[in-house]
């Protein structure tokens, strides 16, 4: 029974991002950015509407904020992934030192003259603009963008992650659950270069594979919050968090560096992600095989 209830929602999950991404991909190379953004942001909501269609159970995830004691799990979750990126990116500019840019360059090019003229209308440099924007990662950005990751965390953690672990151990469960999560993410990376760009070496097999260790490693991390806490918000705040500050490296390189986006800055590059990949994969190492039942129709 559990392995049908696994394979239904995995099929819906699939069925209906694929279905959107296509639609992303489509705008996307029509030039139709916003709108592209906008169905991808959509996409967030598949792995939810799949646990849905398949017939798992919602209502044991831990949709209401019951938080006593649990305040250092609350503030890992917000700050914990902005530590890990910093870290990662660090690690990157020590390594690469000429790609590091505090002028702001990268934001130059986004706002063009226009936008410059209107900074300096202001009074505002682009120095400042960079500072704004790193508060807002650090500060509203994980609450906000929350509201989008639960609804893959309600699926990947809520929903599929307990049935892989009951059948194959909490740590094999983890591991498969991460190698899903990227894999669900192939179409876009491999068609519009999404997160990695299109021209990196090795494109476009090297990103896709890279990114699916990267997801074992962040979900393990998010699934370890959420047994800890017993509360689906919490990995949505973790993973909101880690969206949020997924660009900052970007802001801080030159723009001539960008063909190594599979090394850095951002954390889902292989030297820029060492510390999220060690962390997770230390944590990844330590889980038991016993697993809580999975939920049931």
């Amino acid at each position: 029974m559990k392995n049908k209830q696994l394979g239904r929602y995995l099929l819906w999950a699939f069925l209906l991002a694929w279905m959107l991404q296509a639609a992303v991909i489509g705008f996307a190379w029509n030039g139709q950015v916003s709108i592209s953004r906008m169905i991808l942001a959509a996409s967030m909501f598949a792995p939810l509407l799949a646990a849905v269609l398949a017939k798992i159970p919602l209502q044991g995830m831990g949709w209401h904020l019951r938080l006593r004691g649990k305040g250092k799990w609350v503030l890992a979750a917000w700050f914990g992934p902005a530590l890990l990126s910093a870290l990662g990116a660090a690690l990157f500019f020590l390594c690469f030192p000429a790609a590091f840019d505090k002028s702001g360059e990268l934001l130059r090019l986004q706002l063009g003259e226009a936008g410059i003229a209107q900074l300096k209308e202001r009074g505002l440099t682009l120095q400042t603009l960079l500072l704004v924007q790193f508060g807002q990662m650090l500060t509203y950005a994980p609450f906000l963008n929350a509201l989008f990751a639960v609804g893959e965390e309600a699926g990947w953690r809520g929903a599929m992650v307990p049935l892989l672990k009951e059948r194959f151990g909490v740590a094999k469960g983890r591991l498969i659950g991460g190698a899903i999560w990227g894999v669900w993410h192939w179409p876009i990376i491999i068609l519009i270069g999404y997160n990695y760009g299109a021209e990196y070496w090795g494109a476009p097999v090297l990103g896709p594979l890279l990114f699916c260790v990267i997801c074992v490693a962040l979900g393990v991390l998010l699934d370890f919050l959420y047994e800890k806490t017993d509360c689906i918000w919490i990995p949505a705040l973790a993973h909101g968090a880690f969206n949020g500050v997924a660009s900052a490296g970007v802001l801080l390189m030159k723009p001539a560096f960008s063909d190594l986006s599979t090394l850095g800055p951002t954390p889902i590059g292989l030297l820029s992600g060492l510390p999220l990949l060690v962390f997770g994969f230390l944590l990844l190492g330590k889980s038991g095989r016993a697993a809580p039942a999975a939920p049931t129709e």
